[in-house]
């Protein structure tokens, strides 16, 4: 059987049959997806900048 570790708390886990893989648990999974929605991932890229007015928002429109 394939094993694989956890990215969030780096014990072993299996691949297969597991619903939360590659995470171990539904915990290690939820973790991970609340590290992501609290921005505290990023992903390497040149830095954006917002130009123009805010009334040319598609918000505001």
């Amino acid at each position: 059987m394939r094993t694989t570790r956890c990215p969030e708390c780096h014990q072993p886990t299996t691949w297969q049959d597991n619903p939360w893989r590659p995470f171990c648990s539904e915990r290690c999974q939820t973790i991970d997806l609340g590290a992501w929605a609290g921005e505290q991932y990023r992903v390497a890229g040149p830095s954006l900048t917002v130009g123009g007015s805010e009334s040319s928002s598609p918000d505001n429109e």
